[in-house]
């Protein structure tokens, strides 16, 4: 009993005992982070961009406003219709996400009886 009361004495008065184990600052002092030597070069996103920005990723970066603006970008309508059965599977699970989230989604697949723009709510 007497042993362990004196190692918790000691640890107790370790706390707060300064240790002579450390001369250098601690890792997370201001002390140790102002003798860090700065980086040299921080890779090419460091130059700026020299040309001008493309219309197409400035429209991709513009939000829908008004009435008259188009819904589909023009950038997303020209994507093919999906041809393996991987990418039918991937387009019926976005379409059963859309439906439980209360979405209308334009499905379609092939053999559809109707067209997957023709359906109106």
């Amino acid at each position: 009993m007497r042993d362990s009361i004196a190692r918790a004495l000691v640890r107790v008065l370790a706390l707060f005992i300064p240790s002579a184990r450390r001369p250098e600052p601690g890792r997370h002092s201001a002390a140790y982070l102002a003798d860090q030597p700065t980086p040299a070069n921080a890779g090419p996103w460091e130059i700026p961009w020299t040309t001008p920005t493309p219309e197409h990723v400035i429209e991709r970066h513009t939000p829908l406003r008004g009435e008259d603006v188009q819904l589909v970008r023009p950038y997303v309508a020209g994507f093919r219709p999906p041809q393996t059965e991987t990418e039918w599977q991937v387009e019926r699970r976005r379409a059963v996400a859309f439906a439980a989230a209360g979405y209308d989604y334009p499905y379609s697949y092939p053999g559809a009886p109707t067209l997957a723009g023709a359906v109106s709510a």
